[in-house]
């Protein structure tokens, strides 16, 4: 493909920089080793949005012009090499409903209306299937099962990391297309990162009820009745509590809030600000 070229050198526990033109996007260097997928995680840099939604925005339910959103997708698959039309839409609530697609789904969300509702990951054993998910902070999960040939990517906000979405996506996995955790390869994307993520007591002892054992790992106190949280290892313990090995799971380590330049964040912008995409398709 034209175009491509690497920013970083390859890491083994992060994400890879790349650029497609002025595109700016970011992949998992086992799930590139594997050539069993194409796959990447857009940041904000490449499109023709403007303003607040500058320049990258791939959220059509933002206030966004839709024309200008549908071009910056038709870029983001371009440099993926995906076509629009196999795209396959998330319809997220923040919740842990996890949904097996396959080729009747295709072009659900982009190129006609989804019947997809109220669903926060997908999973599928279908080549040229690709499932796609939305982010300002949230922590995208991206799953692969080398040996059954089988992928799921979810959209795991505070809610859904404390409803445990990664081990439901995990289990749909192994049971429509038997995915064993010894097997599976798993990264965690760019999100809002420990050092941004504060919230009240009641949010952090969501997580401490849920993790007694790990609450240390998860939740620490900030000064003043606030607490930051880590969903990065909260994801992480849900996995390795599964049996995925701790070195199948490569975690981005990039904070959206605190690399507005690079990625939109709910957070720090407020509000006003667009969407990042996480794309995965088996070939």
């Amino acid at each position: 493909m034209q175009g491509r070229k690497e920013n970083s050198p390859i890491m083994k526990n992060t994400f890879l920089k790349r650029s497609f033109g002025d595109l700016v996007y970011y992949t998992i260097p086992s799930f590139e080793k594997s050539g069993m997928v194409k796959h990447g995680f857009s940041s904000r840099l490449g499109g023709v949005s403007t303003g607040e939604y500058f320049s990258l925005n791939l959220g059509f339910k933002r206030n966004d012009s839709p024309e200008k959103v549908k071009e910056n997708f038709i870029r983001f698959c371009k440099a993926l090499d995906i076509q629009p039309e196999q795209t396959v839409f998330s319809d997220q609530i923040h919740k842990n409903k996890v949904v097996a697609v396959n080729e009747k789904h295709k072009g659900m969300g982009f190129a006609r209306q989804s019947e997809i509702q109220g669903t926060d990951g997908l999973v599928t054993d279908c080549p040229g299937v690709a499932l796609v998910t939305y982010y300002a902070d949230c922590v995208p999960l991206f799953f692969l099962d080398p040996v059954h040939k089988a992928i799921g990517l979810s959209h795991s906000g505070w809610r859904g990391t404390v409803a445990k979405i990664g081990q439901k996506t995990f289990k749909a996995m192994q049971n429509h297309y038997g995915t064993k955790p010894e097997d599976c390869l798993v990264g965690i994307g760019p999100s809002i990162g420990p050092c941004c993520f504060e919230v009240d007591s009641p949010v952090a002892n969501e997580f401490i009820d849920t993790w007694p054992e790990y609450g240390d790992r998860i939740v620490r106190s900030s000064g003043k009745a606030k607490f930051t949280v880590d969903l990065w290892e909260a994801n992480r313990i849900q996995l390795e509590e599964l049996g995925v090995p701790n070195n199948n799971i490569i975690t981005a380590a990039l904070c959206t809030s605190c690399n507005t330049d690079i990625f939109f964040s709910h957070r720090k912008e407020k509000g006003r600000t667009g969407s990042m995409a996480a794309v995965l398709m088996l070939v």
